[in-house]
């Protein structure tokens, strides 16, 4: 009986810990959020657009962009299937319902802490194991990323911004100057990125012995672990040396990615921006995609609506950017939340379809992978 006490008392007091740090990442969260809100409101970027802000907008842009993130929510989810097949066998209808869960998880969970719910899912709807699908997790967002910086690097050589760039964005002293030097820090990033990955999977041996020389110099059996630890999440990356996978999942990135990019255009023109086209959409989507990768409020709450005037104060008047330009971002930042959460649903709902287990019943604890 005083084991099977202290074994509860252990257990609880886990429990209240992890609340503890869920807590804490939340009210950081909350905080850069709130943060970024304050600075934006003060500095005449409206969170909420003013009525007047849609006397421009056409009638059929919501439909139609909702519409066109329908397609790059299908695509961004079914190309996973790609990565997983070297692993294991995940059904395609277990590869949706996860990845659409994920990706809300992500969007709604502080500090991005919600990218573990992904690859702890997939292993409950097939045979690939917790650290392999974290592998192939992180080759996704790494080769996202050096696609997207490729894409805003070349857009920025098509498009013709304002001359000089404003050294402000509405009243807020942010220079615009600083979205291209951030592009180009970002392609250097990933392909830095890319370049380990690869390394890793085809010199793994060699990886293990950096990392027990390194991290052994602390602790040997933290080092084991550690090592053991990248090696399985390498071990993710089985898809890298196979034409069969790595191609398929290439063109349907670059499918999801222009598609992404025709729809923000299609919604800039709809809002009365004359000034964005498809290159210029780019510039959005790619100062978007960056932007997004530094930790925020839940749902991107603040760094989305921040990258998105600053893009668009490359290329339209600041009076513009205020008024139209609030209008766009509002739009864009909720049509895109509201579809990660009607995606979630309607994964839980083929989920609950399947043969086997819900997800549902998995979602206890998401940190741990099998």
């Amino acid at each position: 009986m005083a084991a099977l006490g202290c074994w509860c008392y252990v257990g609880a007091m886990g429990a209240v810990a992890k609340h503890k740090r869920f807590l804490l990442r939340l009210v950081i969260s909350l905080g850069i959020g709130g943060v970024l809100a304050w600075a934006m409101v003060s500095g005449g970027l409206p969170i909420i657009p003013a009525q007047r802000a849609f006397d421009r907008m056409a009638s059929w842009v919501v439909p139609a962009y909702c519409l066109s993130l329908i397609g790059v929510h299908l695509l961004r989810a079914l190309r996973w299937r790609h990565l997983l097949r070297p692993l294991g066998d995940v059904p395609t209808r277990g590869v949706l319902s996860t990845a659409w869960i994920g990706f809300a998880a992500v969007l709604l969970m502080p500090l991005r802490t919600g990218e573990v719910v992904r690859p702890y899912l997939v292993t409950k709807r097939g045979s690939v194991k917790g650290w392999e699908a974290a592998g192939s997790v992180g080759a996704e967002r790494v080769i996202d990323g050096l696609v997207l910086s490729i894409v805003l690097f070349l857009a920025l050589q098509l498009t013709t911004p304002l001359s000089p760039l404003p050294d402000q964005v509405g009243d807020l002293p942010v220079p615009v100057a600083m979205v291209p030097k951030a592009a180009y820090s970002a392609l250097v990033l990933f392909v830095v990125a890319f370049s380990l990955m690869a390394l890793f999977f085809f010199k793994r041996a060699w990886g293990v012995r950096l990392i027990r020389v390194t991290v052994g110099l602390l602790s040997t059996s933290l080092a084991d672990r550690v090592a053991g630890i990248v090696e399985r999440v390498a071990s993710g990356m089985a898809f890298l040396p196979s034409g069969r996978h790595l191609v398929p999942f290439l063109i349907e990135t670059l499918a999801y990615w222009t598609l992404n990019a025709l729809g923000l255009w299609l919604l800039a023109s709809g809002c009365g921006l004359s000034a964005i086209g498809f290159w210029e959409a780019c510039v959005l989507m790619g100062c978007l995609g960056i932007g997004i990768l530094v930790p925020s409020g839940p749902g991107y709450f603040g760094t989305y609506q921040l990258s998105v005037y600053l893009a668009l104060a490359m290329f339209v008047a600041s009076d513009e950017v205020a008024v139209e330009g609030s209008a766009f971002v509002f739009l864009a930042y909720c049509c895109q939340v509201g579809l990660h959460l009607v995606g979630a649903v309607v994964g839980f709902i083929i989920d609950r379809l399947a043969p086997s287990r819900p997800l549902a019943e998995n979602l206890a604890d998401p940190n741990s992978l099998a």
